[in-house]
């Protein structure tokens, strides 16, 4: 049986752990028509959370009922890209036609025989450029009491065209008061979602549901590789599922990584009905890997050199650390240091545990800083250095 774990971006997991209520509630917009709470939302959380594959699931349930349904990515000109998926499968139209003709004539000298086999002449329909007019004439091509449209928005944040986002916006009101029967959802980390419903233009936004997916209980992810496992033939004893859950922290892409590497290093043992102790601590290890790489690399890298910086003196601790050690090894001044622990724990990267102590949120950031703690060290040394050593 192949691998059935999915640890790619977006990829859909064999079961969404944790996500049951989101999935209802969704499916309840649907069947309570235009406006009902659901149908207009914010879907947030930590990098990955699994907000894509959230986005995925609902857009299912709404292809199941045989909606347009539309997925695009907050940045560049996605305004023009929604329209033109919007546009797509819009039918040829016939313009202009002649009839088949026959003349019969006598074949005596001077007398033609002549037939003609008529013509048509196609258009096709270019369409509307005006998202609400463009949405509205799908709609009006549907069985409106039971078919809709929903369009979803990825990745909203900071490289999001405000413009667009603006336009996008203002036609998505009108359209809702005038109880057309679409849906939209937005994702994003939750720190960017707020930028954007702050803007002064976007203030309707602010009556969107907000959804903001959380780690998943161990519980619930012990009982995910039990079933997910024995669906694929693959027994494991209960210290090894325990191990399994334990491992990911009940963080969503984690638990594909881990589910991943461990099937296929039972594969590679040659366990074709079992899961060993050996595959899982193997596995567990190769996806602490790969989340380093495919997750905390980037996260890291995405930061200023002083929020590095904070993450880099907390990574010397062991467990939670105390925010004025943590001032101190930046040789900073607590209030400067503050404020880079607001904007991190604002960026789901830490969080408050106690009265003056942060601690990691995301999973085996302080592990992979620790190991990569001279390798930040040694690129802070050269900027401030204006580029290079000597």
């Amino acid at each position: 049986m192949p691998n059935p774990f999915k640890p790619t971006a977006g990829s859909e997991p064999p079961v969404l752990v944790g996500r049951k209520q989101y999935i209802e509630d969704f499916q309840f917009a649907i069947d309570d028509g235009s406006g009902a709470p659901g149908r207009l939302s914010f879907i947030t959380g930590a990098r990955g959370v699994g907000k894509t594959v959230m986005l995925n699931a609902l857009s299912d349930i709404a292809r199941n009922l045989q909606w347009k349904v539309v997925n695009a990515t907050a940045a560049g000109d996605f305004l023009q890209e929604i329209i033109k998926l919007l546009h797509t499968g819009q039918k040829t139209h016939i313009t202009s036609y002649t009839l088949p003709s026959v003349a019969i004539e006598s074949s005596l000298p001077g007398m033609k025989a002549n037939i003609g086999l008529g013509g048509m002449q196609f258009e096709h329909s270019q369409g509307s450029t005006d998202l609400r007019q463009t949405i509205g004439h799908v709609l009006d091509s549907m069985d409106e009491s039971r078919q809709g449209v929903l369009i979803t928005l990825d990745e909203v944040g900071e490289g999001t065209p405000l413009p667009q986002l603006r336009s996008f916006a203002t036609a998505i009101q009108h359209l809702i008061e005038e109880k057309r029967n679409i849906a939209v959802i937005f994702a994003g980390v939750p720190h960017m979602v707020d930028d954007v419903v702050n803007d002064s233009v976007l203030t309707f936004l602010r009556r969107a549901e907000r959804y903001q997916l959380q780690d998943v209980p161990i519980e619930d992810v012990w009982e995910a590789f039990e079933k997910t496992l024995s669906a694929g033939g693959k027994n494991a004893s209960y210290d090894v599922l325990n191990k399994l859950a334990r491992a990911t922290h009940g963080y969503p892409f984690m638990i594909q990584l881990v589910g991943y590497w461990t099937w296929r290093q039972s594969v590679v043992n040659g366990h074709d009905d079992f899961i060993s102790l050996e595959d899982c601590e193997s596995g567990i290890a190769k996806a602490k890997d790969k989340l380093g790489n495919l997750v905390n690399a980037p996260a890291v890298a995405h930061l200023s050199a002083i929020a590095r910086d904070y993450l880099l003196a907390m990574a010397m601790d062991e467990g939670p650390s105390n925010t004025g050690d943590i001032a101190k090894r930046l040789g900073k001044s607590p209030q400067y240091a503050n404020v880079y622990r607001n904007r991190l724990i604002r960026e789901d990267y830490i969080i408050a545990t106690d009265y003056g102590k942060v601690d990691f949120k995301m999973p085996y950031l302080r592990e992979f800083l620790q190991s990569h703690a001279a390798m930040y060290q040694m690129s802070r040394n050269i900027e401030d250095s204006g580029g290079f050593l000597g």
